[in-house]
């Protein structure tokens, strides 16, 4: 039977998952996923967190210990979810071994409510690497405009990072010469550049879905006819940009030094639109040194009809500008698409964090009184 992602594997694009809950990791589940279907990674975001702790029950004893002790409603978000993304940490430890830490990486993001504000993403970046004290862990922070200058200055202490929320071409150029300024700094803090790393999460599906709600708006068949073909376009400029700035002398010299590129990862590739192929998003991005992060859902799908180019994005660049070009003719502000999903991706974040608070507040009450469980209140 053909193993499709490991011909995904072999083609050069990390498999790892986009998803993370304590059930997954007590039963094994996590595991099971990174030997028998190539899964060498996991992200996690607000949103994922939000819906792990409001449907488990599994975190019942941690939250009855952590009322006991009386622990803040942001203290204890931190230590619950500081616990599973460590506990990942372990689980995908092998890989990360076995690929001299390219992979094996795990993800927790800062409180998405700093995402403007550079010096508490800063400090909290310190606070999360301190907390899972784990060397395969990924720092998330968003690439806002406060953003850039805290994953310089996160990089520069020697703490591993995954820029996330990252739409456009023009702020993903930002990203790699900020992780550049980073390593430049580590390197000068004589940190071991070897052992940090760092991938550049670009969204993708959520590129589509707002502009083909624009194009559908417009109504014109010129406009129809661009449907379901910004999205891929647009990660696949950022690819030539990735290849462009990853051949520059600047960082032939941090290679040399022994730093390890900044890898552009896939994010958002579920398929909104139920019209498009489940796995277009992971078939028409398959490129050498590339990460792909997929809900469970799409890892399956692609197991089961998933196909494999050997490099579908090299050479696509003229078609991919002609896409924005004709884009532009019809009337799509880029620049106002690309800061709208910017902001929604952060408000997104943001208000499932405060749910996760609001959840997490009404279990620690109940705990503490101890009248209701607290998978009941949450």
């Amino acid at each position: 039977m053909t193993d499709r992602l490991q011909e995904l594997s072999n083609a050069g694009v990390a498999v790892w998952l986009d998803d993370l809950s304590r059930p997954r990791l007590t039963t094994g589940g996590l595991k099971k996923l990174l030997d028998e279907q190539h899964v060498v990674g996991v992200t996690t975001n607000p949103s994922i967190f939000q819906k792990a702790l409001s449907d488990a029950d599994a975190y019942d004893e941690q939250l009855r210990d952590l009322a006991a002790q009386g622990v803040t409603v942001e203290e204890a978000v931190r230590l619950m979810t500081g616990r599973d993304v460590r506990d990942a940490c372990d689980v995908e430890r092998p890989a990360y071994d076995a690929s001299n830490g390219v992979d094996g990486r795990v993800s927790i993001e800062v409180d998405p409510r700093k995402a403007h504000e550079t010096e508490s993403t800063v400090a909290e970046a310190k606070t999360l690497w301190w907390l899972v004290d784990r060397e395969n862990l990924y720092i998330k922070i968003p690439a806002t405009l406060a953003g850039l200058p805290a994953i310089t200055q996160v990089l520069a202490q020697g703490i591993s990072v995954n820029v996330t929320l990252i739409f456009s071409n023009e702020r993903y150029r930002q990203v790699m010469d900020a992780f550049l300024d980073g390593i430049e700094q580590a390197k000068a803090n004589g940190h071991d550049l070897s052992k940090i790393g760092s991938v550049a999460s670009f969204f993708v599906s959520r590129v589509d879905t707002e502009i083909d709600k624009r194009l559908d708006k417009i109504g014109s068949d010129e406009a129809k006819a661009l449907k379901g073909k910004a999205a891929v376009a647009n990660a696949q400029l950022a690819y030539e940009a990735y290849q462009e700035v990853f051949g520059t002398d600047r960082w032939k010299a941090l290679e040399a030094a022994g730093a390890q590129p900044q890898r552009p990862l896939w994010a958002s590739t579920s398929t909104k639109n139920p019209e498009y192929k489940d796995t277009i998003y992971v078939e028409e991005l398959v490129a050498p040194g590339t990460v792909n992060t997929m809900p469970e859902a799409v890892i399956h799908a692609f197991a089961d009809h998933g196909e494999t180019r050997k490099d579908a994005v090299t050479g696509s660049y003229e078609a991919a500008r002609k896409v924005f070009s004709d884009l532009e003719r019809v009337g799509i502000d880029l620049p106002d698409v690309f800061k709208v999903l910017e902001d929604e991706g952060v408000d997104k974040f943001e208000a499932s964090w405060k749910e996760l608070l609001e959840g997490v507040d009404k279990s620690l009450k109940a705990a503490a009184k101890g009248s209701s469980s607290p998978s009941d209140a949450a």
